[in-house]
């Protein structure tokens, strides 16, 4: 899930459909938009259910353009604290696309999220609007998806063990992924945690990583998976995996990582990358923990 969907040629083409954008009427999204924004991410190729829908909007804040009465664009905001946030879900209508909405739908995100540095995954056809709005690149994200393949358990070392997590472990999991990210995600964190199974990872009763898997899309998503090493995040995946073949499933990381041939092996092929961009200061991790996958690429 990129930040953006905009015209395949960008967003200078000018529309041959829809009407002048002045007619798109800005307001705030709201709880109830869920259902017609589901339908407007399937216009442009994303699987969201409502109930994904349901869950962003809960999060953040953000807008939708309507055009008759009728849904036609939309775009989100999350903050992560008082100095940062990110933005994601910004889709056009294709009949609407090339019209100079997008332009004004990052006008409207950039006045809600206030001083924040700003971070978002961009398409390829969205980078060079992003880019005029102050934004540069970081590095590249890589969706893996598909349906898994017979995938063993992890084994794990001496004073090692995965146990479930819960809402009691939201201190320890967001001072982990506070070091792995160098964001303030809690009330995220805490929204996941009602939503989505979590297993945390001990070495000698210490907690040096977790993991999430939740219901997304045309499946599951595995996400965040914030671990110390490459073998702990693999082990934090690899619980998910395990006796779920046949199962679709989804992980977004950073491309690169050496997770990627591992999760293709496990039937998870590449399906997309997009660009991690940011206006403002980038977030500092301090580790030792890493992002090895983000919750999924609107959220971060």
């Amino acid at each position: 899930m990129s930040a953006s969907l905009l015209a395949a040629s960008g967003e200078e083409r000018r529309a041959t459909e829809g009407g002048p954008p002045e007619q798109v009427a800005l307001r705030a999204i709201e709880a109830g938009d869920a259902p017609s924004c589901a339908e407007l991410s399937r216009r442009v190729g994303w699987p969201h259910r409502r109930e994904d829908w349901e869950f962003v909007i809960g999060l953040g804040r953000g807008v939708v353009g309507i055009r008759d009465g009728r849904i036609v664009a939309s775009a989100l905001c999350w903050p992560y604290g008082e100095s940062h946030a990110t933005l994601g879900l910004i889709i056009v209508a294709p009949e609407e696309q090339g019209a100079g909405i997008g332009k004004r739908l990052m006008q409207a995100l950039l006045a809600q999220a206030g001083e924040r540095s700003l971070m978002l995954n961009a398409t390829t056809a969205g980078a060079p609007l992003y880019e005029r709005c102050g934004f540069r690149p970081l590095h590249d994200v890589r969706q893996q998806h598909g349906h898994v393949l017979a995938v063993a358990a992890p084994v794990l070392g001496a004073g090692e063990r995965l146990r479930p997590g819960g809402a009691a472990d939201l201190p320890v999991i967001e001072q982990l992924d506070r070091a792995a990210s160098g964001l303030e995600r809690g009330p995220t964190l805490a929204a996941l945690l009602r939503c989505a199974d979590c297993v945390v990872l001990e070495r000698n009763g210490r907690p040096v990583g977790f993991s999430m898997l939740r219901a997304f899309g045309r499946g599951d998503v595995v996400g965040p998976v914030v671990a110390e090493s490459e073998s702990d995040a693999r082990a934090l995946i690899a619980c998910w995996l395990h006796g779920r073949e046949g199962r679709f499933m989804r992980i977004d990381l950073q491309v690169g990582s050496p997770l990627g041939a591992w999760l293709e092996r496990c039937g998870l092929a590449p399906a997309g990358d997009v660009t991690t961009m940011v206006r403002g200061d980038k977030p500092e991790a301090a580790g030792p923990a890493r992002l090895h996958a983000l919750i999924n690429q609107a959220l971060g």
